[in-house]
């Protein structure tokens, strides 16, 4: 077993092993976390060693077991969100440190304020796996970023004294890499406070590293006040049996499921693609929620997809998919300006309305598109 590593629970609680060995029997594949592991693995070249390690030296790395099982190919849809690559060090013209504004718009240590009626709390900043498009690669990583015990308290101190503040979104990282003593104390925390109603959890847990869900795990997310899991996943292959079982534990106590992804070029920029995530979303009683439009993050323009291909991706699965799979496309503007739909639009300037096959109808009393639809109506009516 390799170095440990406190996620918040220091120093009652239990460590969690940074290389994903806990409960793994010797032998078995653990999380690869550098270049050398990398190439072991067979994810990357001898050649492309310095400039991965270059990568890794700049940005966290972590592949576990349940994603590394899913990788046919280094620039396959899985392998491409996780395998590190040397264009990373390339940071755009348009990228941005902290492209959605976070750090302006923190009052206190944790807690990130965008919205009047909610607001982030980042308990920790480690996440299972690191993907390289990530917007708040600058901040996550092994490191922990986990806060003390005083500043938690300065956090819940915050949160109390705003009471205009209904919804608290834990974030991070990943919350889910709490401890089960750890989750289970925040969200009490939050749920005695007589205005907050709703508790929101965003994670990549559930399909990132599944066993981690534990019935123990899962038990802490119980609360009497609103909570949602939000689960982020960009193609339908991550969501593996493994993953299904994760979401079954969710599901046993209540918690309904939210779906977000983002919108990713080699990964989901296809048709195809977002039908499958999106349908693969529901199987799972899952609403996918937002698909985002890349955030300007350093070094992530070869996942960059234009907004207006967005926009016709997404109206190509209007009518194809059911409004259960049909998300929100948003795009949260740069400098913290919080997110806005950017999602195809069906009324027209004067106020007529677009169909899904392009005919233009309409809306006033009498128009020609209900003349027409008239005897249609009639039929319907005398059955």
């Amino acid at each position: 077993m390799g170095p440990v590593q406190t996620v918040g629970d220091n120093p009652a609680g239990p460590v969690i092993p940074i290389d994903g060995s806990a409960g793994l029997p010797a032998g078995q594949s653990l999380t690869l976390r550098d270049a050398r592991a990398l190439l072991a693995a067979g994810l990357i070249t001898e050649a492309s060693i310095a400039g991965i390690e270059a990568t890794e030296a700049r940005y966290a790395v972590a592949i576990p077991p349940a994603m590394r099982a899913l990788i046919e190919t280094p620039d396959d849809p899985i392998g491409r969100q996780f395998i590190p690559d040397v264009s990373e060090l390339t940071t755009a013209a348009f990228e941005r440190t902290d492209p959605i504004g976070d750090d302006a718009l923190s009052p206190v240590k944790g807690v990130v304020h965008r919205y009047p009626d909610r607001a982030l709390l980042k308990p920790l900043l480690i996440c299972p796996v690191y993907c390289r498009f990530c917007f708040r690669r600058e901040h996550v990583g092994p490191d922990g970023g986990v806060l003390t015990e005083a500043e938690l308290e300065t956090a819940f101190a915050w949160f109390a004294a705003h009471p205009t503040v209904t919804e608290v979104i834990l974030t991070g990282g990943d919350p889910l890499m709490l401890s089960p003593r750890r989750l289970r104390a925040i969200i009490a925390r939050l749920s005695a406070m007589p205005h907050i109603q709703t508790i929101r959890i965003h994670s990549r847990v559930p399909v990132a590293d599944p066993d981690r869900l534990t019935d123990e795990l899962a038990a802490a997310m119980d609360t009497d006040q609103s909570l949602w899991l939000v689960v982020h996943a960009n193609h339908a292959r991550e969501f593996t049996p493994a993953a299904a079982q994760a979401l079954r534990r969710i599901r046993a106590l209540g918690i309904p499921l939210l779906g977000q992804s983002v919108l990713l070029r080699g990964v989901n920029d296809s048709p195809e693609a977002l039908e499958a995530l999106f349908r693969s979303m529901v199987s799972f009683r899952m609403k996918p929620y937002y698909l985002h439009q890349l955030d300007p993050a350093p070094g992530t323009a070869r996942f960059y997809v234009p907004i207006e291909e967005g926009r016709t991706l997404l109206e190509s699965l209007r009518g194809r998919v059911t409004g259960l799979a049909w998300p929100t496309y948003v795009l949260d503007i740069p400098g913290g300006f919080g997110k806005v739909p950017i999602g195809p639009d069906y009324r027209q300037p004067d106020g007529s309305v677009r169909d899904i096959r392009g005919g233009i109808h309409s809306t006033e009393l009498g128009s020609r598109s209900e003349k027409e639809l008239e005897p249609q109506m009639n039929a319907n009516e005398r059955k």
